[in-house]
């Protein structure tokens, strides 16, 4: 059975990782990561998440518990991230990434690490959005150039990264298969007299209010009618349930750079 370490597992993130690793039958906790420093060092997993004792304590580092576990699930930040990548890579580890905000370079250091290490990348785990992402360039080629293509995402105030991973990640399967480049055909907003909208051109909107866990919204529009692809996650439990079963799934692969769409097998 897998054992699954969570990183930053105290943060509402982490306690529902937990919370999905406690329920699935495929996998175990094997360890939980906290601040160094951190007053819950030492705090059982079950209690830190509201679930009962579990028998695993709270650790300041990877290192510590580095026999502890399989696969390491990472939500924290671009920078921590990198970090633990190094870690898991020297320890021989195998990881799963739902971190947002990561730069090209930062990019392309993650894939340098997977030549010798299976890791699972994806801006969103959530069933939902895979599938989208798995039909969209059907739609997209069925649509062609004749409809304007907008994508607008809505998150909770405390984001800090616009537009969202998962939206440029639908702006990038969009341009792809329109054959366009979406770091020349992006427009981030618009403001003042900006000329009408070219044919090539694909809007991005971000909306950050109250608690919103998440919304995206890729919109055709053409003379005559709109055409709308919409998804609403209603609570990060999805996402925690599609990291968890992305661990479970990736022991039995060779190294190598996956996402969600192989997980769930919706690759071509």
């Amino acid at each position: 059975m897998t054992r699954i370490a969570i990183i930053g597992a105290a943060g509402r993130m982490g306690k529902l990782l937990i919370e999905a690793v406690r329920q699935s039958p495929d996998v175990t906790l094997g360890a939980i990561i906290v601040s160094p420093g951190s007053s819950l060092i030492g705090v059982d997993a079950g209690e830190l998440a509201g679930c009962g004792k579990l028998g695993v304590k709270a650790s300041p580092s990877l290192q510590k518990v580095a026999n502890s576990f399989d696969v390491l699930i990472d939500f924290t930040n671009p920078q921590l991230t990198l970090q633990n990548l190094a870690a898991c890579a020297q320890l021989n580890k195998a990881m799963v990434i739902g971190t947002t905000g990561l730069d090209e370079a930062q990019k392309h250091t993650l894939i340098h690490y997977t030549r010798s290490m299976r890791v699972v990348f994806a801006p969103n785990m959530s069933v939902g959005i895979n599938l989208i992402l798995a039909i969209l360039p059907r739609i997209t080629s069925m649509l062609q150039d004749d409809y304007d293509v907008e994508i607008i995402e809505t998150h909770h105030r405390h984001k800090i990264d616009a537009p969202s991973g998962t939206a440029l990640r639908l702006g990038e399967v969009v341009a792809e298969t329109l054959g366009r480049n979406l770091q020349t055909c992006a427009v981030y907003g618009r403001e003042g007299i900006t000329g009408a909208r070219t044919d090539s051109e694909i809007g991005f909107t971000t909306v950050r209010a109250g608690d919103v866990v998440g919304e995206h919204t890729v919109l055709f529009g053409t003379d005559g009618e709109r055409f709308e692809i919409t998804h609403k996650a209603s609570s990060r439990m999805a996402f925690a349930k599609g990291a968890v079963r992305a661990a479970s799934w990736l022991p039995q692969q060779s190294a190598g750079l996956f996402d969600m769409q192989d997980v769930l097998n919706l690759n071509p």
